[in-house]
């Protein structure tokens, strides 16, 4: 367990890294903890995340909770009904737009979800012919990469 402390404009943050596996972290920011996961070309075992500087407020990263969304969205996406195939999400974005039904038949390359990403809409595309099994996100849901947005069976 590594203790830190930073100061960053003018707020001081109490961070404790609780434990590193792999690319996740658990850490402790002023007592609330979080599950962070790091990215990079090559991590290692005493690898320590990243802290970087924005012109919002220092108290907004960490009141907000986007590491709550994660966590929230990541058992709904294995717990949606149905087996299958997990088309994923490719990137970070919100669903605007879901084109099919659980139990509708869809043939590879249809479209079968609309992403928006960087104010761009991206089509997300069945990657096999099957049936959809399930769908695990709602229009207006905000996913982050990786996200099973429905399964194909």
């Amino acid at each position: 367990m590594k203790q830190y402390k930073y100061t960053i404009n003018g707020v001081q943050f109490d961070v404790t890294i609780d434990s590193i596996v792999g690319s996740k972290a658990k850490v402790e920011v002023n007592g609330i903890p979080f599950e962070v996961e790091m990215q990079g070309s090559s991590l290692v075992e005493e690898a320590l995340p990243t802290v970087t500087t924005s012109d919002a407020p220092a108290a907004a990263p960490v009141a907000a909770a986007p590491a709550e969304a994660p966590a929230a969205a990541a058992p709904a996406a294995t717990s949606g009904p149905g087996a299958g195939a997990p088309v994923k999400a490719p990137l970070p974005g919100v669903v605007t737009k879901i084109l099919v039904q659980a139990g509708q038949a869809v043939k590879k390359g249809e479209t079968v979800l609309v992403l928006e990403a960087m104010k761009m809409e991206n089509n997300i595309t069945a990657e096999a012919d099957g049936t959809v099994t399930g769908i695990c996100v709602a229009a207006g849901d905000s996913v982050m990469e990786g996200t099973t947005l429905l399964t194909i069976g």
